[in-house]
């Protein structure tokens, strides 16, 4: 070979496998496959995804919203767990845009990686078709990125983007919340998505043995637990009930997304006593020394997803709920706010 020949190099020689990128995509039809609905036209495979809104929404408004998963991507990786982080994923987004009254319609997601191990990203897609199912939305579509030397070995970035509809005159924004109205906690299924760095902090202090008997579950399942997902008994509640306003607990805790949905001259009081905080949490706050406070700013602390009604309405609906098999509890009252005091008092 001449010194002055060209090098003949392949996409594969940088690092990206695209018959890998092919085999993902046969691999996670199936699953894409399972969440069709009403209104998907063209799902996965073409440059965009087409949907079309049913003509049962007399004025729809669109709801989008989009998340990740967190670091609590960093324990799925140390544990070697993919098949549900895809659940949290979808519920992230669902459970936002659903406290706006809207019905999640479809989901696209985006997976990023330094080198693409199928098994490992199709366990993830699967996970994300689960959730998709859980909320009856499609996966309509999505991105995977081999990147390569953009992320340590064996890690991935994950990414999705949840599109839902309302009626206009339907919308849930809290502005009709008034002192006297009632507010119900629905149960987190655990920590849900958010504050993970610090439950990591906690581990690397407390160094627990993650496979050790917790509570009758090993503590890697009782901390990986993925989202609940309330889009399915929220939105037969909302064709009963006038909802008030609704409030996803995610990062904030319960002290900082309460307010995002009150006026500012109300305040939401919450009674503790009146809901069961899971074991995990009481085992982050004692292994890491966590005041209450910061617990309340951080965790759901065992709420997930919150209610507001009109106190003649709360009966109904808490037996509504706790019908379609949510735990549920009125775990508050809202009242008329005292000056500059915090618009979540957590009693």
């Amino acid at each position: 070979m001449n010194s002055h020949d060209p090098v003949s190099l392949s996409y594969r020689d940088a690092g990206v496998d695209i018959d890998a990128g092919d085999a993902l995509v046969e691999a996670i039809k199936p699953h894409a496959r399972r969440t069709m609905r009403e209104g998907v036209l063209k799902g996965i495979g073409g440059f965009g995804a087409l949907f079309e809104i049913s003509k049962k929404y007399k004025d729809p408004v669109l709801v989008s919203g989009t998340d990740g998963v967190g670091t609590k991507l960093k324990l799925a990786f140390e544990l070697n767990r993919h098949d549900t982080v895809g659940i949290d994923l979808v519920a992230m987004s669902v459970n936002d845009i659903l406290v706006q009254g809207a019905e999640p319609l479809f989901f696209l997601d985006y997976f990023a990686c330094g080198k693409l191990d199928v098994a490992q990203a199709t366990a993830v897609v699967k996970g994300i078709a689960d959730g998709c199912e859980q909320a009856g939305c499609a996966l309509i579509g999505g991105e995977t990125a081999e990147m390569p030397s953009m992320y340590p070995a064996g890690e991935y970035d994950l990414a999705g983007f949840a599109v839902g509809a309302v009626e206009k005159s339907r919308i849930i924004d809290g502005s009709t919340i008034a002192p006297g109205d009632v507010v119900l906690g629905l149960a987190s299924s655990g920590v849900h998505s958010n504050g993970y760095s610090l439950v990591r902090k906690i581990i690397s202090v407390a160094k627990p043995d993650l496979n050790a008997d917790f509570h009758g579950r090993p503590l890697a399942d009782v901390l990986m637990q993925p989202t609940r997902i309330y889009v399915k008994p929220l939105l037969a509640l909302m064709a009963t009930t006038e909802i008030k306003g609704m409030v996803h607990i995610t990062g904030g805790g319960l002290v900082e997304n309460v307010p995002r949905v009150l006026a500012d001259n109300l305040t939401a009081v919450l009674d503790h006593r009146t809901w069961n905080m899971p074991p995990l949490f009481g085992w982050l706050q004692q292994h890491g020394g966590v005041k209450d406070a910061e617990m309340h700013r951080v965790f759901n602390c065992g709420i997930g997803m919150i209610v507001i009604v009109a106190a003649d309405a709360a009966e109904a609906a808490l037996a509504q709920l706790q019908a379609a098999g949510e735990t549920v509890s009125k775990i508050g009252v809202i009242r008329a706010r005292v000056g500059d005091e915090a618009q979540t008092i957590v009693v």
